[in-house]
This record gives C-alpha cells, sequence and structure tokens, in this order.
C-alpha cells in the first residue's frame, strides 16, 4: 500500500494519473491535468475547494449538468436490481430506455441498436447502410468528428485522421461554411446552393452507385459548431434519395437539447436514414450510444444476419441512466431552457462580446453550442491558430478562463461556449463576464 491508497486529495489524485493512466490524444510525458473530485450542476470542483464553472461539458456531453439527482438515484436503484444483463436477453429497461429515445426520433424509426458511445454508433450505422444498399462508400465533411475507430476515424475530417487511416472506402467533401466558404459564396442562399452543388458533383465523381451512406454531424461540433443555413439538409435528403444513399445524421454531439431541440435535426425538419446518438442522451453518466434505426433499413435484418454486437449493448445501468435523463428533461423543462438561455442570454451576451474584442471574428451557434471563431485580422480572417495546430494566443486564453475558475473548451483557433443545458442565467452570465476579461488579454495579439 502506498501513501496515495489513503490520502484523497489533489497531489495524491495526479501522480496516481501520472504514473498510471495513459491520456487520449496526447503526448504523455508534459501533460499536467487538472484534478476534479466532484460536481453538481454546472460546476466542477477539486479536493481543494477550488470551483470550475464548466463552459465545455466536458466533451460537450454532460447536456443535463454534474450529479443531476435524479439520474444518480436511477442508477443507484438499478444497481440494486439488475447491474448487468448480456445482449442476447430482453430487459425491462432497455426496452424502456429505447422506447424514450424513440418518442423524440423522426417518424418512421422503430428501432434502436445500443452501442457504448458515439464512436461505435457510427461503426455500427455504416455497417447497417454498407449492407443494406449493398455499396461502400462513405462521403463526410472534411470538418467532422465521428470517433476513434477503424471507420469512424476514417469519416472523421479533421487532422485526427491523418495517422489512423486504414479503413477504406471514405471521401471527404466540404460542408457549408459561409464565413471561411469553400465556394466564394456572399451570403447562407448561394452558400447553400454552392455546397450541395458540390457535393452531388462528389456523388457523381465518385459513381452513385459506389456511395452508401452521406455521413454528417447536424451541426457540426467539435470542427467549429458549424450551423447549416436553411435548405442545407433538405437539400441532402433530397440528392441521398435522387441517388440511393442513406443519409446519417450523427447527433452524438449534438442532440438531447444541445441546440435547444431534442434533436438538431427538428431545427430543419429533416427525417434521416439513421441517426447515431451518445452524449447527452444520458450525459455520459455511464457510457452509451447508439443507432437509431429507420423501418426500411430495420427490415434489411428480418432475415438477415445483422453481423456486429457488443458485450455491453444495452447496459441496464447505462438504460437506466438515459431514461432518467430523457425524463428530467422533460419534467424540469430543460430543452426549453436550453434553447431560451442561447436566445436570450448566451446569443445577445457573446455578440456584445465580439462588439468589444476585434479578435472575435464570428460568433455562431444555437441553444448552448456557440463558438468563437477567433481571428488576427477580421478583414483577412486568419485565424488566431493554424488549421490542426494551437498558438501563444490560445494557450493565453485557456489560463486566462482558467485562472478565473472557468473551464473553457478551445479547438485549433475557435473558442467553443458549451455550457450544459441546466446552466442557470446567472452562471451564464457569470461566464461571459469571465471571457470578457480573458479575451482582454488575448487582445494584444490581434494585428501579429
Amino acid at each position: 500500500m502506498t501513501d496515495s491508497d489513503s490520502v484523497a486529495n489533489n497531489a495524491a489524485a495526479f501522480d496516481l494519473d501520472r504514473a498510471h493512466v495513459f491520456h487520449s490524444w496526447s503526448a504523455q510525458g508534459a501533460l499536467k491535468p487538472l484534478v476534479f473530485q466532484s460536481g453538481s450542476g454546472s460546476r466542477l470542483w477539486d479536493f481543494e475547494g477550488n470551483s470550475y464553472l464548466d463552459f465545455s461539458s466536458q466533451l460537450v456531453n454532460t447536456n443535463i449538468g454534474h450529479q443531476h439527482p435524479k439520474v444518480v438515484q436511477a442508477i443507484q436503484d438499478q444497481a440494486a436490481v439488475q447491474v448487468t444483463l448480456a445482449p442476447q436477453h430482453a430487459s425491462l429497461v432497455r426496452g424502456q430506455a429505447a422506447q424514450a429515445i424513440l418518442d423524440v426520433a423522426p417518424a418512421g424509426h422503430n428501432k434502436v441498436f445500443f452501442t457504448n458511445g458515439g464512436a461505435d454508433a457510427a461503426e455500427n450505422a455504416i455497417r447497417m447502410a454498407r449492407i443494406h444498399t449493398g455499396k461502400h462508400k462513405v462521403l463526410s465533411f472534411y470538418r467532422s468528428y465521428h470517433g476513434n475507430t477503424g471507420a469512424a476515424i476514417n469519416a472523421t475530417g479533421d487532422p485526427r485522421r491523418w495517422p489512423n487511416e486504414f479503413a477504406y472506402g471514405h471521401v471527404h467533401f466540404f460542408g457549408p461554411y459561409l464565413y471561411r466558404s469553400s465556394f466564394w459564396a456572399t451570403d447562407e442562399q448561394q452558400e447553400c446552393e454552392r455546397a450541395l452543388a458540390h457535393l452531388e458533383q462528389v456523388i457523381q465523381f465518385e459513381g452513385a452507385g459506389t456511395v452508401a451512406a452521406v455521413l454528417i454531424e447536424t451541426v457540426v461540433g467539435t470542427a467549429g459548431v458549424l450551423v447549416p443555413p436553411p435548405g442545407y439538409l433538405a437539400g441532402v435528403r433530397a440528392l441521398c434519395d435522387k441517388y440511393g444513399i442513406v443519409y446519417i445524421a450523427d447527433e452524438v454531439m449534438a442532440g438531447f437539447g444541445r441546440t435547444g431541440e431534442w434533436l438538431a435535426i427538428d431545427n430543419w425538419g429533416v427525417n434521416p436514414d439513421l441517426v447515431i446518438f451518445a452524449k447527452g442522451s444520458n450525459s455520459g453518466y455511464v457510457p452509451l450510444g447508439g443507432v437509431i434505426i429507420s423501418d426500411e433499413i430495420a427490415a434489411t435484418f428480418d432475415e438477415r444476419v445483422f453481423p456486429g454486437g457488443l458485450t455491453y449493448s444495452g447496459h441496464p445501468l447505462a438504460c437506466a441512466s438515459a431514461l432518467a435523463t430523457i425524463s428530467a428533461m422533460r419534467e424540469e423543462g430543460i430543452v426549453e431552457h436550453a434553447k431560451t438561455l442561447g436566445e436570450t442570454v448566451l446569443g445577445p451576451g457573446l455578440a456584445e462580446l465580439a462588439q468589444k474584442h476585434r479578435v472575435i471574428g464570428e460568433v455562431r451557434g444555437l441553444g448552448v453550442f456557440w463558438a468563437l471563431d477567433l481571428v488576427t485580422d477580421r478583414a483577412t480572417r486568419e485565424p488566431l491558430a493554424p488549421y490542426g495546430g494551437t498558438s501563444e494566443a490560445m494557450g493565453v486564453l485557456s489560463r486566462a478562463c482558467l485562472s478565473r475558475g472557468l473551464l473553457p473548451f478551445t479547438n485549433f483557433n475557435r473558442l467553443h461556449v458549451v455550457p450544459p443545458c441546466t446552466t442557470s442565467e446567472e452562471d451564464a452570465r457569470e461566464g461571459l463576464a469571465i471571457l470578457d476579461e480573458a479575451l482582454g488579454e488575448v487582445d494584444r495579439f490581434y494585428g501579429r
């Protein structure tokens, strides 16, 4: 036994982590992870009582906040009854969770395949699309992230894909992003039209007879909180129908209240063939993800074996937490609160910061899903950090937030403002005030 076995403090937790924990997406040697003991709502604290306002929702997943009592209680209650069950058996809580998820799904979807997270949800959705169509290619955005497993990381567009390109049949294309348009567009309508024309050309040049699926994040998350212009998703749906392609909507980050709707697709009224989910479905209290399957694709496997499965598919504790999360969201009006918070506090507050700080090139988002596109020059839109990298300025910004008790989410030249859906107006305004001060430390990098 070591001293750390009997001592609970920041130093002991840090030392154990650095001695034995191998972290994701990191060179291990220089890591200095923050230590957290617990949390509540939109706040976290360490063993020494230092408090942090969580404007990251961890990895944009704690939609219902930290330690929501109803969800914690549901996990405890389920553990007392049935803590695990193999996926080949039937379970009441598994069926109830599936039904609750389907209650917020688009029409014509009546089956859920449960996974352990978003990456394996993407894997299995791709598998379903390929078998259903008999085709093999998957088209996805360059600006995207779909998970760190074989097909999911190859569908991903961002630089994390580069050292992991081992799966086949993946083709990337440019989605709409007016602020940094790939199509020389001057307004949203033009951006939408040209982006759709580009997608159709990619389909034609790749061969529609080879394309199984178009996989896109409804609102692109990690790659920039890119809200699609009106008509774009309907256009994707139309192209998929035209060429016999499965439309897979990645709602892993955007779903379950993040955009102020149950699913982000509800903002535009589109109906994909497959919807993948994870994160906000139970805020990651127990690992859970899944695929919401259209009746047509589900029927493909009525007589044909689906060649996929996971030991913990539909894990009872995970399902209980999802069921409790959806119930609490309904009872407490959490989705509606997220929408209102975005419209009345976060959106206007971030716009005010943009008036004050020239390093903010663009503010975009909805609900509790926002990003600041940071620049060194508003005219040229030169990013404050390079694509795939960071910069001194972004380091200053992160440290300025942390020193003031705000846990930020940054990626390349962007600051994402993504607090829990349950964040109070008071906490949201406190966070905006901290961002104002932190951005003040970064203003000196404008023009450099």
